[in-house]
């Protein structure tokens, strides 16, 4: 007997995708709230984005619900005690984009030390000096890596990849990883005194916040080069306006800014409820760095690369197969 599955959220793109393997399944663009989720009350499995309501007062309204596939790796917005209590297997995507991040990074600092925004720009007005566009090998370099978690061990791989001497950053130690790589673990300090290269790949929490700023960006070498592809608010912009504005600051690349709109989730910048959410003034609008000649911003895009994406589909796939096969996989509690 086929189980009744419906995917919440869905959009053009996804469709294609989930057809291959479950034809069977509804696919609606609305998010299940509590005014629509009577149209779904015998619905077995759902899968959503996170702007679905999986609260207990629309969850108890799905009676034959035994499974969540939630396509995102946060699960905030399941209500997990609720589904414990009544044996609702809730299912995420833990990983979709670490070297997709990374590799957007890389693709910042080589911007940044190679010269190519500029580069490209005189090229197009058929200019071939160059004498304003020599750049930095990273060859011998030192890159200090703040945070060494999954984005963070691709680009530690990566750096050292190339050649680069590397320093990181982290909590937490682990050996066998520093053994394989040949890096530094350092206090923040000596980083930032030490590094030719900061890149940062860090949650925003309190402690984190401002973890570079007016203060200790001075420690940073001078000619130095600053990439965030992480969040916002661990740098605080006056900082890098002050880096940039004393010669501290050789370049900044930045997939994120202070004043964007916080994120639990990275695919969620591509939903149009984020469309509709997001206060992008402050992004676009007269932003001192978005017109300073040694700052390269993109708009938070390290995250959107076609396999990224395909993997959170795939990876819900597979979860709900798994279900279906008495195995869950990917399960959340």
């Amino acid at each position: 007997m086929n189980k009744r599955i419906v995917y919440f959220e869905t959009e053009g793109w996804e469709r294609e995708i989930i057809d291959g393997t479950f034809p069977e399944a509804e696919l609606v663009s609305e998010k299940l709230t509590v005014e629509n989720v009577t149209k779904y009350k015998d619905a077995q499995i759902i899968s959503s984005f996170i702007y679905s309501d999986l609260s207990k007062q629309v969850l108890e309204q799905l009676p034959q619900l035994e499974c969540i596939a939630t396509r995102s790796t946060g699960y905030d917005h399941i209500d997990l005690d609720y589904c414990n209590n009544h044996d609702i297997t809730v299912c995420n995507v833990p990983e979709y984009g670490s070297n997709t991040v990374a590799e957007h990074t890389f693709a910042l600092i080589l911007g940044l030390t190679r010269k190519i925004y500029e580069s490209v720009n005189q090229a197009k007005q058929i200019n071939f000096d160059h004498t304003q566009i020599r750049g930095t090998d990273l060859f011998g370099k030192t890159i200090g890596i703040i945070g060494l978690g999954k984005i963070g061990i691709n680009v530690l791989r990566i750096a050292h990849g190339l050649r680069m001497k590397i320093v990181v950053y982290n909590r937490s130690q682990d050996a066998d990883l520093q053994q394989r790589y040949g890096f530094e673990y350092v206090d923040i300090d000596t980083l930032l005194t030490r590094a030719d290269i900061i890149t940062l790949h860090l949650p925003l929490v309190p402690e984190t916040k401002h973890l570079i700023n007016q203060e200790n960006i001075l420690r940073m070498k001078k000619g130095s080069y600053i990439v965030n592809t992480a969040r916002g608010g661990l740098i605080q912009t006056e900082a890098l306006i002050k880096g940039l504005n004393e010669g501290i600051l050789e370049g900044v690349a930045l997939d994120v800014l202070e004043e964007e709109k916080e994120l639990t989730e990275e695919a969620a910048i591509l939903s149009p409820q984020f469309q509709k959410e997001a206060d992008m003034k402050t992004l676009i609008m007269d932003h001192y760095l978005m017109t300073h000649p040694k700052v390269i911003i993109t708009p938070h895009n390290a995250f959107n690369s076609t396999e990224a994406l395909s993997r959170i589909e795939h990876t819900t796939i597979d979860n709900i197969k798994s279900f279906l096969q008495g195995n869950p996989t990917n399960t959340v509690t």
